[in-house]
């Protein structure tokens, strides 16, 4: 038998039926091979979906604070069930009723059924969507700030450590008068501290979307409120605040809030992504240089394992993640300049 005949009933291209049913589904090498636990946690389904059932014991228990007849005991159901979600069940009524919000409502209708009736009132689906969104951004950049205290801690004590050791200095990647490594590692550090600003500056000013309704006028709410103008904005403020974001309400919104606030963020983190790209770039000309080498394991294989060399794999992989990030923000750009009037749907896929 020839070795060619092995392939005659093998599909080069496809998957037996009953092959690897458990591996089947495109997961992003993003989120398996590079996200932290924390940050892939922050955008995980249990948070996003524990949060939308959040939003909706704000708002009623807020609504029951200014006057609507909802019962302490639909409440307490609520509370009671915040983290009680059967995923399954509400695939099963987003696929009836075509809506994902809808079939969270009801899946938590079923855990909470005393609830059901007051689950969501006044809302619109961006009540839950917009309003998690910010959110998850908000965690988001506070692990974020986390992380580059940690990183200049670090880059603080090699910089202090090596503040005397000459090296030489480059421009245009020349020879130029000397430096030492520790001053060098300064302008790494100068970088990230103005990132560090940034993120201070955005978690400082992030606004919550709040309560504001389909086209932003608030209308189904003033409609419950028997149109009791200062009735609706305690209850904008109160949602805000049990949220975590006492006097941070967006003072007007669309539908969605404004996706300048995606844009603002990616830039941010473009930035980030810059000064990264520029230390590590910096560590692999050393490394060609043989001036530094990254950390190399007892059990590493491979073309970095070569005695004659030490491939900066750690640095490169940064500069690749860092130049994707950079490519982000022209997305959101787009994407806010084509928020036609109060909101339009084009934005759902890149965001």
């Amino acid at each position: 038998m020839s070795s060619s005949s092995l392939f005659e009933d093998i599909d080069v291209a496809g998957l037996p039926d009953d092959a690897l049913l458990d591996h089947r589904k495109y997961e992003h090498p993003l989120v398996q091979r590079y996200a932290t636990k924390e940050m892939s946690a922050i955008f995980s389904p249990a948070m996003k979906f524990t949060t939308w059932r959040k939003l909706w014991l704000a708002l009623a228990e807020s609504e029951k604070e200014l006057g609507l007849d909802i019962s302490a005991e639909q409440l307490q159901q609520m509370k009671d069930n915040l983290y009680n979600i059967d995923f399954d069940k509400a695939d099963e009524y987003e696929s009836k009723f075509r809506h994902d919000v809808m079939g969270h409502v009801h899946a938590f209708g079923d855990a909470a059924p005393k609830a059901m009736p007051i689950i969501h009132l006044g809302a619109t689906s961006c009540y839950v969507g917009d309003n998690t969104d910010i959110v998850q951004l908000k965690e988001a950049l506070k692990l974020v700030k986390t992380k580059l205290v940690q990183t200049l801690a670090i880059l603080k004590k090699f910089a202090s450590t090596h503040a005397d050791v000459p090296t030489l200095g480059f421009t245009h990647y020349q020879p130029a008068q000397l430096t030492t490594v520790g001053k060098r590692c300064t302008l790494w550090m100068q970088d990230l501290l103005l990132d560090y600003d940034r993120v201070k500056h955005e978690l400082d000013n992030l606004p919550m979307r709040g309560v504001k309704g389909t086209t932003g006028t608030q209308a189904t709410f003033l409609e419950l409120f028997d149109g009791d103008h200062a009735k609706v904005k305690e209850l904008n403020r109160k949602v805000c605040a049990k949220m975590g974001f006492e006097n941070k309400c967006i003072a007007v919104s669309g539908q969605t809030y404004t996706r300048k606030i995606d844009y603002h963020i990616l830039t941010l983190l473009s930035g980030i992504a810059q000064s990264a790209y520029k230390m590590c770039g910096d560590v692999r000309l050393l490394a060609n240089l043989k001036e530094v080498e990254e950390p190399f394991a007892k059990n590493q294989i491979g073309s970095s394992a070569m005695a004659y060399k030490r491939n900066p794999m750690r640095s490169e992989r940064c500069c690749s993640l860092a130049r994707y990030i950079m490519g982000l923000p022209p997305g959101a750009a787009a994407t806010h300049a084509n928020q036609w009037f109060e909101r339009t749907l084009d934005d759902s896929a890149i965001r």
